[in-house]
């Protein structure tokens, strides 16, 4: 069995003790929270279940909530991909931050507006993750400097998604060309030799890149058994000569 949602094994007792009391619903525990999400990018360390629990009290509170720890949270989801955190996380905030800015029927308030663009940017950036388009992950995330403002709290983001990307591939398949592997991965030369061959434990086989095989990207045969009986086969085959009546 896998762990538990709300399992982080670096949570704090401090957070602990909240997210399981009355607490975690008063308004007074968002400082702590945020506080929480800071450590969380500084110590590359997760907790989804407590993000949530602060994204829930800025739908109760919305004068309370900070764009910048609503980003962080947003960023820090992305690490863990393909997990549907990310998902979670959106469906926490206020919906027009996922409106088109240009056409938005209503003016938004003081502030709206950039966290708006940097959700829509983000957002973006998880589609790319979960469509498998790594290669435009890393070019769109390089393309605007806003980009390095989102990441710019959560240490070692890059290496981070590295890791994350190269976990997703492994599942996948056993065998991928070197220059395909650099893009996905954003990495060249004696950087990808050593990211390969040593993080990974990956075989460079001249242009190629092999995997060893895992439970995950193992070929296995299926065998599929129809169970449909002999009366029931004659039925369907009546029913297509009957006249409608």
């Amino acid at each position: 069995m896998g762990a538990p949602f709300d399992y982080a094994p670096d949570r704090p007792e401090h957070i602990d003790q909240i997210l399981n009391g009355l607490d975690r619903y008063n308004p007074e525990t968002t400082a702590v929270f945020q506080d929480y999400v800071m450590a969380q990018c500084e110590n590359q360390t997760y907790d989804c279940y407590a993000n949530l629990a602060l994204l829930k009290l800025y739908q109760f509170n919305p004068h309370l909530a900070r764009d910048e720890t609503i980003t962080n949270i947003l960023v820090k989801t992305l690490t863990v991909f393909p997990n549907p955190d990310f998902s979670l996380a959106l469906s926490l905030l206020p919906t027009h931050t996922l409106a088109p800015l240009s056409t938005s029927s209503s003016t938004p308030a003081a502030g709206d507006a950039p966290l708006s663009e940097a959700v829509q940017k983000l957002n973006a950036l998880n589609n790319f993750l979960g469509g498998a388009d790594y290669a435009s992950f890393w070019s769109t995330l390089d393309s605007d400097d806003l980009y390095a403002d989102l990441i710019a709290d959560v240490s070692g983001f890059e290496e981070l998604m590295r890791v994350r990307i190269a976990v997703t591939v492994s599942q996948a398949i056993r065998m991928v060309d070197r220059t395909i592997l650099e893009s996905w991965l954003n990495v060249q030369g004696n950087s990808f030799d050593h990211f390969v061959g040593t993080v990974c434990g990956w075989q460079i086989d001249g242009s190629n890149v092999r995997i060893p095989l895992n439970k995950e990207n193992e070929a296995k045969g299926t065998v599929v058994r129809e169970n449909v009986k002999f009366d029931q086969f004659s039925r369907l085959i009546k029913r297509a000569y009957e006249q409608p009546a």
